[in-house]
């Protein structure tokens, strides 16, 4: 399905919208012109035009400052109280409040605030790449790898016979010799 862009005088943009300067890149203009050309770029394009794709938005300054804050550098898979990794402590009261905030806003008993992580990515490329009791490899989630690369509880640990590797314990790297002998094993 196709949804053009429509291009639009900036007269009748938001004013919120019209307020996303590029000052704010600053340092990304001094590290890396050619990242900050594409991101001046892209927000020219979208003052200047309406997308009509549903799944996109004009997101308020405030909303692109707490998408690029210190919260970006967590990563935080699974529910409040019951994340697969530590140091969630604030990840939880973020998503906490999102959900209080959401359902007073929408009266609703229940919310999800989660969005979609690269998890449909990997099932996508399973159910390309692999039939039901196929072998896939994956590193074990405790020491660093992600859940569905084959845990137990986890679509790919239910529908594929697994290979886990781990890391060293000396070093904390991969043991590409180990990696291949399960392999080969396989």
């Amino acid at each position: 399905m196709y949804f053009p862009h429509i291009a639009v005088s900036s007269e009748i943009l938001p004013l919120k919208f019209k307020e996303i300067e590029m000052e704010e890149f600053a340092s990304i203009q001094t590290q890396d012109p050619e990242v900050f050309a594409i991101l001046d770029g892209e927000r020219t394009r979208q003052r200047e035009g309406i997308e009509l794709i549903p799944s996109e938005n004009y997101t308020s300054p405030a909303v692109l400052e707490a998408m690029g804050s210190i919260l970006t550098n967590k990563y935080s898979e699974g529910y409040p109280g019951k994340r697969y990794y530590g140091g969630q402590e604030y990840i939880d009261k973020m998503e906490n409040l999102a959900k209080r905030r959401a359902k007073a806003l929408f009266g609703a008993e229940h919310v999800n605030v989660q969005p979609y992580s690269g998890s449909p990515a990997n099932i996508a490329v399973f159910m390309a790449m692999l039939d039901p009791g196929d072998t896939l490899m994956g590193m074990k989630l405790d020491q660093g790898g992600h859940l569905t690369h084959g845990l137990g509880v986890n679509f790919s640990g239910k529908y594929f016979n697994v290979a886990s590797y781990g890391v060293r314990r000396d070093t904390g790297l991969i043991d590409m010799d180990e990696v291949r002998d399960i392999a080969l094993a396989q």
